[in-house]
C-alpha cells in the first residue's frame, strides 16, 4: 500500500534538513527529495535536458554534456526573465517525478523534502503536515560560510534570497530546532516518528 501520510520537510540553508533526511532514511521511512529529483530530470537525454539547451543553448553544458550547473547559476542569477522560464519548465517534471516515486513508496508515511516549499506555495497541497527544521540566523549564516567558503556577504545574499524564518515557523506544522548537537537532532527526529506513526494509523482507519 502507498503511503497516505504525507509530511514536507523544509528548512532554510543549512539548517540540518539532510541530517534530519538521512535519520527519517534509517528509520525506513521513504524519502523522495527535491534537488534528487530536480538532477534526475536534466540528465542527458531526458526532456528536462533538451528544454534547457533549447533555451539557454549548449554553453551550459560541461564537457560530458551535462549541464553545468554553476553555468547555469550564473546565468540566470540576475535576470529574472531566465529563471521564471527555467522554473516554468523544470518544476512540473520535477512534481511528476516525485509524484511517481510516492506512488511506489511503501510504509505508513512518507516525507517529500522541498526545500523550496514555503516558497513554492502549490507544493503545499501535495503534503499533509509541513516539518520546518529550524535553526538560529545567525548560527545558519556561519555554517554556510563554512560549508560553502564562501564570504559573509555571500550568505546573508543566499538568505536573503530564500522566505524568512518567521515565514517558515508560521507554515510549519511542527518545528525541529537544530540548537544543538547532531545526536540530539536525530534524537528529536525518533521521536517526531513515532508521532507520525501514530497520526498515519489514525489516518489510515478514518473514513
Amino acid at each position: 500500500m502507498s503511503p497516505r501520510l504525507r509530511i514536507g520537510l523544509t528548512g532554510g540553508i543549512a539548517s540540518g534538513k539532510s541530517t534530519v533526511s538521512q535519520r527519517f532514511v534509517e528509520l525506513g521511512v521513504p524519502v523522495i527529495d527535491a534537488d534528487v529529483a530536480a538532477r534526475a530530470v536534466v540528465l542527458p537525454g531526458t526532456p528536462g535536458h533538451k528544454l534547457i539547451v533549447q533555451r539557454f543553448g549548449e554553453g551550459i553544458l560541461s564537457a560530458n554534456g551535462e549541464l553545468d550547473r554553476r553555468a547555469l547559476r550564473e546565468l540566470i542569477f540576475n535576470d529574472s526573465a531566465s529563471r521564471r522560464d527555467l522554473d516554468a519548465m523544470l518544476h512540473p517534471l520535477i512534481r511528476a517525478h516525485m509524484e511517481s516515486q510516492a506512488a511506489a513508496a511503501l510504509g505508513p508515511y512518507l516525507v517529500m523534502a522541498i526545500p523550496l516549499l514555503v516558497e513554492g506555495g502549490s507544493s503545499r497541497e501535495r503534503i499533509d503536515r509541513v516539518l520546518v527544521v529550524d535553526v538560529d540566523e545567525d548560527e545558519q549564516l556561519e555554517r554556510v560560510q563554512t560549508r560553502d567558503r564562501i564570504s559573509m556577504q555571500q550568505a546573508r545574499a543566499i538568505l536573503g534570497s530564500q522566505a524568512s524564518r518567521a515565514a517558515r515557523l508560521a507554515a510549519a506544522d511542527d518545528v525541529l530546532l537544530n540548537a544543538g548537537t547532531v545526536a540530539e537532532l536525530r534524537q528529536a527526529v525518533d521521536r517526531l516518528h513515532q508521532e507520525y506513526l501514530k497520526l498515519a494509523q489514525a489516518q489510515t482507519k478514518s473514513p
